[in-house]
């Protein structure tokens, strides 16, 4: 019997172990943004369509970096994007050739750098980083936001464009009245 009895205590102390293990892992990836890159954001648009946000950032932007770390950590951001878009990380100075369709999209030299086709169409030929891209279920934009913003200023945005508010009102009056009747205290 007690051959028997420690074989049976190791298993259960071992499946506890690795499932508690589990569990601490899921809890922790439904505590962050779900990023994608903006070939898997495509490819899940054309099964379930949603809109996209598109962060756009460069490895040495400093105000990227506290974006990431400030604003994409708060739980109300985390939470509305991962139920309303489809959230693309997107590196203005990558080198891969993205292709979203039919259309390729390349890494174009420039100075010690470069920047990428996508990132320019993205930003209208007028790179900023950070930039945030909002786009359609069709993959049309909607508008992109230059500069970097903090975490109750970026919940304001992404609600606006999120729930369609941006057809209807302007963002000054969203801001203003409705924002404040749906989300108050944020």
């Amino acid at each position: 019997m007690k051959r028997l009895t420690y074989p049976i205590i190791f298993f259960c102390i071992l499946i506890t172990g690795l499932t508690a293990f589990r569990t601490d892992r899921t809890a922790e990836k439904a505590n962050e943004i779900q990023w994608l890159t903006i070939e898997q954001a495509y490819a899940k648009n054309q099964k379930e369509p949603r809109k996209i946000l598109v962060d756009i950032y460069t490895d040495w932007c400093g105000w990227c970096k506290v974006m990431d770390r400030e604003t994409y950590k708060n739980p109300d951001v985390i939470d509305y994007i991962n139920k309303k878009f489809y959230a693309v990380k997107l590196d203005a100075e990558q080198t891969e050739p993205i292709t979203i369709g039919d259309q390729k999209f390349e890494f174009m030299p420039q100075g010690k750098k470069g920047v990428h086709q996508i990132a320019m169409a993205l930003t209208n030929n007028q790179p900023s980083y950070p930039t945030t891209v909002f786009l359609d279920d069709k993959f049309q934009m909607i508008q992109p936001l230059p500069g970097y913003m903090k975490a109750k200023e970026f919940h304001e945005v992404i609600t606006f464009f999120g729930d369609n508010f941006h057809k209807k009102v302007s963002f000054e009056d969203y801001k203003a009245k409705t924002y404040k009747k749906i989300y108050t205290g944020k």
